[in-house]
């Protein structure tokens, strides 16, 4: 366990920010397997992700390795074993392949995502009612190896005491929807539907992460809005804006982002 952040805690891990910034390397492990030549290193990525600022790294490997390979995975590990300040999170669903990496390398966090094999992004919450009980072993077993639990949870006031109740420590918010929504007339009733579900995360005694489509547009909005965002865990802009501007300054732009929605 990383010495910093308690299970449960909501608490920074460093900067001073409320939220922290997990970068997801899987749109990096993606245009690598491309071609059989190893560029972009992801190693590589991850490291100077980390030089910039990035509180942690997050990885969503898939039972085909369409992205993030095993082998991967471990090599993360042991990079994020040289960097006790930031945190290692891996998502996925426990039910194809997420307990054996998890439970090999022993991360951080773990971040319990319902996608079928073959979709090709999350697009949906836990259904506690039919798989709660389902999930309820897998989530103690992860704990008594020494993780903390995320459920990836669609905006849901009412399921968020269930989320407790099976044993999860946090859920992450499925952010597309909001996403959606920024540019349009409809971003305030999101943003509102966002923060009841987070208050009752919160309430129930749970902490409170968010992903999926969040950008530089976006962010600092989503956080002045939302209470008590611990992290957030972003992939798919970040490797966009890196072609850009590069993966250091990149992910200080959106730890000015984060930041500014405390100024």
């Amino acid at each position: 366990m990383n010495p910093l952040v308690a299970p449960e805690s909501g608490a920074p891990v460093h900067g001073g920010s409320p939220t922290a910034l997990s970068v997801n390397v899987n749109r990096v492990a993606l245009l690598r397997n491309s071609r059989p030549v190893g560029i972009p290193d992801v190693l590589r990525l991850a490291t100077i992700a980390l030089e910039a600022g990035a509180d942690g790294v997050t990885v969503h490997p898939r039972p085909d390795e369409r992205h993030i390979r095993t082998q991967d995975v471990h090599d993360l590990a042991a990079l994020l074993a040289r960097w006790p300040q930031a945190e290692y999170n891996i998502e996925g669903n426990p039910f194809h392949n997420l307990m054996e990496l998890a439970l090999a390398v022993r991360p951080h966090q773990a971040t319990l995502v319902p996608d079928s094999v073959e979709q090709a992004t999350s697009d949906h919450g836990w259904d506690l009612a039919r798989d709660g009980e389902r999930l309820r072993p897998l989530i103690a077993q992860l704990k008594a190896h020494g993780m903390r639990v995320s459920l990836f949870m669609d905006p849901l006031p009412e399921a968020m005491a269930r989320a407790r109740d099976i044993g999860a420590d946090r859920v992450e918010l499925y952010t597309e929807a909001y996403a959606r929504a920024w540019p349009t007339p409809e971003r305030g009733a999101q943003l509102q539907r966002y923060a009841d579900a987070a208050r009752a995360a919160r309430a129930a005694g749970l902490g409170v992460n968010a992903g999926h489509d969040l950008n530089r547009d976006n962010l600092a909005d989503f956080l002045r809005a939302v209470p008590g965002v611990a992290e957030v865990s972003i992939g798919h802009a970040i490797a966009a804006d890196a072609l850009e501007l590069g993966m250091a300054e990149t992910v200080r732009a959106y730890q000015r982002c984060i930041r500014s929605a405390y100024a």
